[in-house]
Formats: structure tokens, C-alpha cells, sequence
């Protein structure tokens, strides 16, 4: 009889291989990951079926988080600027908090190793997010672009804003701030 699986293995190899993935690209080795896990090689593969099983796994759990993260007290309620900049905010902490993760997260997102059924899980991960940019766009309070598209601008704005904060701590308000105004320009309608 085969011994049930760990969920504290499973997060571990989880975890190493946002590391070594940070580190080394998506092409660093199944074994880096394993022993930085603490695992055995045969191991990884006993929770993971193959490479691009684990690498969809770290896709969504990576997205799991984002999405606690970004909807645990998601102010509903607010204006659409209020609700922008709140999700900004814990974007950009968590990125600047979690290096490894957002660095594994941009690779792994324009990986081709992705199925397209991860993909839409992951954006439905998102869903009141999505439905926000969607209702905003009909509205016109949004300029008249794809949901992905303005994603994909506050990703880039956000990561730049990362990295200027990772590098100068002291002006992560500045940063912070200026990123948001910036996103909320291109995105907004005059």
C-alpha cells in the first residue's frame, strides 16, 4: 500500500521550485528542485506526474495566493479608483515581499509549458478582479481595452515599481504612489 502524500512535501517542492525557477529559469533541472526541497528525485515525480505538471501546479498555487492576497478585505463597495489602487497596493507589497514568486510567476506566465486550461483557471482565480475591469470598460469609466491588455499594463507598471522599491526601501511610499498614478492614467478615462 502506497504511503499517503504530504502536503508539507507537496508545498516544499512547491516552494523550491518557485526558488530555483526565480534563479535558474524554467528550464533548471527537476534534481535542483528536489534536493533544495529535501526530496528525493523520485519523489517530485511521485507528486508530480512530470516537469510541466509541476510547473502548471506552481502557476496556480502562486495565483492562489495572489488571489488571497488581493481579495481577503477587497473593498467592494469602493469607487472603481479606490478599488484600482487597492489591488495595486497588495500587488506590489506582495511582489516586493516575494521575489522569488514573482519572478517564477513572470516566467512561468509567458511559458508555453502552460495549458491553456491553467491559463483560464488562473485568470478565474481573478474573476471579481476581471469582472470590475469588464463593467468598468462598459461604463466607459475604463478606456475601451481587453482585460488582459490592462492587466498586462499593470503588470509591467507593477514590476517596475517592484524593482524600484526593492532597490531604495526608504521611497517604497514614493514608488508606490507614482506606479499607481501612472497605471490609473493609462488605464482611466479622461
Amino acid at each position: 500500500m502506497a504511503r499517503p502524500k504530504s502536503e508539507d512535501k507537496r508545498n516544499a517542492i512547491l516552494a523550491a521550485a518557485a526558488e530555483v525557477i526565480a534563479e535558474q529559469g524554467l528550464g533548471a533541472p527537476t534534481a535542483r528542485i528536489a534536493k533544495l526541497a529535501g526530496v528525493a528525485e523520485g519523489t517530485l515525480f511521485t507528486y508530480f506526474d512530470n516537469k510541466d505538471e509541476l510547473l502548471n501546479q506552481l502557476y496556480l498555487d502562486i495565483r492562489a495566493e495572489l488571489r488571497e492576497v488581493m481579495m481577503t478585505a477587497y473593498p467592494k463597495h469602493a469607487t472603481l479608483r479606490e478599488r484600482a489602487q487597492y489591488v495595486w497596493n497588495k500587488f506590489v507589497d506582495w511582489g516586493v515581499a516575494q521575489p522569488q514568486k514573482r519572478r517564477a510567476m513572470a516566467q512561468l506566465a509567458v511559458s508555453e509549458r502552460l495549458t491553456e486550461h491553467t491559463r483560464a483557471t488562473g485568470m478565474q482565480s481573478l474573476a471579481d478582479i476581471n469582472a470590475m475591469i469588464q463593467a468598468s470598460v462598459a461604463s466607459g469609466a475604463l478606456r475601451d481595452h481587453p482585460p488582459a491588455f490592462l492587466s498586462a499594463i499593470m503588470a509591467a507598471l507593477a514590476e517596475t515599481t517592484m524593482d524600484f522599491i526593492a532597490r531604495d526601501p526608504a521611497e517604497a511610499d514614493r514608488y508606490r504612489k507614482a506606479g499607481f498614478e501612472t497605471f490609473w492614467h493609462a488605464i482611466a478615462q479622461k
